[in-house]
């Protein structure tokens, strides 16, 4: 079994490495992509930020041991690729991976890379390295990991409590890229060094974000780029009018368009290439504190639950470019999620909506609620369109079930930190659901998990998430999976108030990159992004 999972995946890496060495020819080197990010971030460590305003700008300052390719839009175990590990494998019982790693790789300050920098990563993800990180949001998703250990400068190897077929899945993400261990945390904040394509130069916040081309990458030719500009415009509107006017090679990568803006795009400026997808997997939410009265009764949070037209945020928010889906994202970009007619059966996400609010409205007033007396919250929320409007329209449709909310909107740097505090009743927020079903569930809806930011703990889900990660066969993962969704609805942990649809507009000089459509975290690296002028 491990010389064929070897000898598979090696085909693999060498039909990809014939490929890109048939493709590069076609390519030009030179020139600053310039593009924007819509918000300021509170720091660039990418094992400490949860927003892709922040990791998406670093993506490609650092390596991964393995990754997901960047030219495949839907992210699979299928398609992950080598990185700084040139091969990998399990043992016998799925509870081992070891990599071999490739050598002569150096750090941008000039370091060599070696074993001891993976185990000091995921040392630091652990909290088990003699400094700490300041926020771990991503701790949780490697609960299932024992230990990382060497063998020489050369060998690292993964040691798991119990099998987890998907765990490659995490190794492959974003925020999984190789830290130097002779740099502090604090350092990796403000001035983050890798190994990657293109090296950090510098970050004003409000203003902008800027990398430069790494001279002594190891992937021969690349990156083509010279290096990348994200100028932060917080304002959508001014960033499309920016764009029209020729500043920009390309708008927020990954889908950060709406629907209004890239028709504006696609009416002022016809020669630009609009691509439009589902959105990366990313949903929005209702997220209630448990810990907080009243919301500590689950009957004030079934009423909230109750109160959701969820087509009414597709037909307002998505201009009828979206989704209902649950946790995980609905097919056909999502690989686990629920199909919708599975997802109407779920309590509180069928069509009938003017039943769900008449049962909504006789639980508030069995809580002595009514029409002369409305419960006053607040909806905490990022200030940012993409949660901003959404919350505004979920103000609305509260008040359907006698609650008055009142927005307040949080600055990135302070949203996150005030969410993970639980220093919040009531929030409108975004989560990915994907690509594969480890480690959000856990994350997000595991017992005492680092995401899980509202306090919803079941045993039984914790079992059933701890099944579903084991299970081998991909038709009984899914059943498990739905199971989850099931009861997570019928819980109303997080109810899902839908997946929009989002866009990306380039010039036609703007080569090279690819949209992912179940992630917006993914594919970040810009490597093989090229400017045709």
């Amino acid at each position: 079994m491990r010389l064929k999972r070897h000898a598979v995946m090696m085909a693999s890496v060498l039909l990809a490495a014939i490929t890109a060495g048939g493709t590069a020819s076609a390519q030009k080197s030179g020139g600053i992509l310039k593009t924007y990010d819509p918000d300021s971030p509170g720091g660039l460590s990418i094992q400490e930020e949860a927003t892709v305003f922040a990791r998406g700008p670093m993506g490609g300052v650092f390596n991964n041991l393995i990754m997901f390719d960047q030219h495949v839009p839907q992210n699979s175990l299928e398609s992950i690729v080598p990185d700084l590990a040139m091969s990998w494998e399990w043992n016998e019982e799925g509870t081992e991976l070891s990599f071999q790693l490739r050598q002569g790789v150096k750090f941008h300050d000039g370091k060599p890379f070696s074993a001891k920098d993976v185990k000091c990563t995921w040392d630091l993800r652990m909290d088990l390295a003699p400094q700490k990180l300041r926020i771990n949001p991503g701790k949780s998703a490697f609960y299932n990991l024992a230990e990382v250990t060497t063998n020489g400068d050369w060998e690292v190897t993964f040691h798991l409590k119990r099998p987890q077929p998907a765990f490659p899945m995490l190794i492959a993400g974003d925020s999984s890229g190789i830290y130097p261990c002779h740099v502090p945390p604090g350092q990796m904040r403000q001035h983050p060094i890798g190994t990657g394509p293109f090296k950090f130069v510098e970050y004003k916040p409000n203003e902008h974000i800027k990398v430069t081309r790494n001279p002594d990458y190891w992937k021969p030719g690349r990156p083509y780029l010279d290096g990348i500009e994200y100028t932060i415009i917080k304002d959508l509107a001014t960033a499309n009018l920016a764009f029209i006017a020729g500043k920009f090679d390309i708008t927020f990568p990954l889908g950060g368009l709406t629907i209004p803006l890239m028709k504006n795009i696609e009416s002022q400026m016809p020669q630009a290439i609009c691509e439009l997808n589902s959105g990366e997997g990313i949903n929005r939410h209702l997220l209630v504190n448990y810990h907080k009265p009243p919301f500590d009764n689950p009957e004030y949070r079934r009423a909230m639950a109750l109160s959701i037209d969820r087509q009414a945020f597709v037909d307002t928010i998505a201009q009828g470019e979206g989704q209902i889906g649950g946790v995980l994202q609905p097919p056909p970009d999502g690989l686990w999620g629920m199909p919708r007619e599975e997802v109407q059966k779920l309590p509180g996400y069928g069509s009938d909506v003017e039943a769900n609010r008449a049962e909504g409205r006789q639980i508030m007033q069995q809580l002595g609620y009514g029409p002369g007396k409305h419960l006053d919250i607040k909806v905490t929320t990022r200030n940012v369109q993409p949660y901003r409007d959404p919350a505004v329209l979920l103000i609305d449709q509260l008040k359907q079930v006698y609650i008055d909310g009142e927005l307040e909107e949080v600055d990135t740097p302070q949203y996150f930190p005030k969410i993970i505090r639980k220093d919040f009743t009531v929030a409108l927020n975004l989560q990915t659901s994907g690509p594969d079903p480890d480690p959000i569930l856990k994350v997000f809806y595991g017992c005492g998990s680092s995401l899980n930011w509202d306090g919803y703990c079941n045993p039984e889900v914790d079992q059933l998430i701890d099944r579903q990660s084991e299970e081998v066969d991909p038709a009984r993962r899914k059943g498990l999976v739905w199971e989850i969704e099931r009861k997570l609805a019928a819980d109303n942990a997080r109810p899902i108030l839908f997946y929009a649809k989002g866009a990306t507009c380039r010039q036609p000089w703007a080569k090279g990159y690819t949209q992912m459509a179940n992630s917006l975290f993914n594919g970040w690296r810009m490597e093989d992004v090229w400017l045709d002028k």
